[in-house]
């Protein structure tokens, strides 16, 4: 796989940190989340191809050992707030000096800089932040953030794993190691740059929701079907309008012109009591193999189940019988192969890992009784 003999070591968090460390093992690199002592259940569930060690960081014991898995690691993923590491000794600047090669990727809210470095914050915060959010949510309503999708996992967790990626490239050429300051509000900015470019040429002139991508047209939105299930359309180019007009059946010649705006209401009562009069299932076979840019709203129920999905191998089962999305994107000569196994109990592989970096059984023993580390290998396996 791309990034097989790549150490990680992942300090746990929620959510966008353990999605770059999913990303990073999907693709071959050996990722170690670091947890606590103590803690009955992991909190994360995308913990796929992770290994688990438990070390109690409140014991100086404890953040020596830290110390030491992160020196001979070639990644360092932390998602606390800034200053955090610090104050363990354990932060970029100390940790660079002994191993210079060391990339240290810090992945937060708002960054390592600025007067809200230290503040706390969500998906739905660092959004509001960026400016995105201002321009999500219907026509007359109020803004509305879809799910935490844009500033936790584009903006934050797939972003910070692009910039490691980018770091370990880098590398190869100049044999150092670096910081990696990933903040969710510039990332989600970044994921909006179109956005911000396009305002130029006229896409967003229109009150929020009134703007042709945003939800005011009716040719780029979504129906409900006779079923109480959904068609998207997103037939915007002329070639691509004629056919939705085909597939429903009615004649440009008796509608109001596509691109007027004052008509664009009236257009979309009459595509709403047109798909109102079918199943979901009887769209999709009027306008498959057409290109009216019309599709099912499928829920995770029927992903798998479509045939486009199933041709591809779009999404996989683990050992639990959990449906998941594979690993994208795809790779010709070294894709990702995620593992299914079911996700690490803490301290699972505490024994392990240690072993690999090079400690003694004498020694782990004595962490072990002492409880600076915890293992759960035999709990895993009852």
């Amino acid at each position: 796989m791309a990034l097989a003999g790549v150490r990680v070591v992942e300090l746990a968090g929620l959510a966008p940190a353990p999605f770059c460390g999913m990303i990073l093992a999907d693709f071959g690199a050996k990722v170690i989340r670091v947890d606590r002592t103590k803690v009955a259940m992991a909190m994360d569930t995308q913990a796929r191809g992770k290994r688990s060690v438990a070390i109690n960081l409140k014991t100086s014991e404890g953040v020596a050992l830290l110390r030491k898995l992160c020196v001979q690691s070639d990644v360092v993923l932390e998602p606390y707030r800034k200053g955090v590491m610090e104050k363990l000794d354990l932060g970029p600047q100390q940790l660079l000096k002994e191993n210079p090669r060391l990339i240290y990727a810090r992945l937060t809210g708002y960054g390592q800089s600025g007067s809200y470095a230290t503040a706390a914050g969500h998906d739905i915060n660092y959004l509001a932040m960026s400016g995105l959010l201002s321009r999500l949510g219907r026509s007359g309503e109020k803004p509305y953030a879809p799910m935490n999708l844009l500033a936790d996992f584009a903006g934050g967790g797939l972003t910070c794993a692009m910039g490691i990626v980018l770091a370990l490239l880098e590398r190869t050429k100049s044999g150092k190691g670096q910081i990696i300051d990933a903040s969710m509000v510039e990332g989600a900015a970044y994921v909006g740059s179109f956005i911000w470019k396009s305002r130029s040429i006229g896409l967003w002139d229109r009150p929020k929701g009134e703007n042709m991508l945003d939800s005011g047209a009716p040719f780029y939105d979504t129906y409900q079907t006779s079923d109480a299930k959904y068609m998207a359309v997103g037939a915007i180019e002329p070639q691509f309008y004629k056919q939705l007009l085909k597939g429903l059946e009615l004649d440009a010649a008796a509608l109001p012109p596509q691109m007027s705006f004052d008509d664009w209401p009236k257009l979309r009562r009459i595509f709403t009591e047109c798909f109102a009069s079918k199943t979901q299932a009887d769209w999709s076979k009027i306008f498959d193999g057409t290109d009216a840019c019309v599709t099912p709203v499928l829920s995770f129920d029927q992903v798998s189940s479509h045939p486009h999905n199933q041709e591809r191998g779009s999404f996989i089962k683990d050992s639990n019988r959990e449906e998941s999305p594979r690993p994208a994107p795809v790779l010709s000569r070294t894709p990702a192969e995620p593992c299914v196994a079911s996700n690490p109990v803490i301290g699972e592989h505490t024994v392990e890992v240690l072993e690999e970096y090079g400690f003694t059984s004498a020694q782990i023993d004595q962490m072990l009784t002492a409880g600076i580390v915890e293992c759960n290998a035999v709990k895993a396996k009852l």
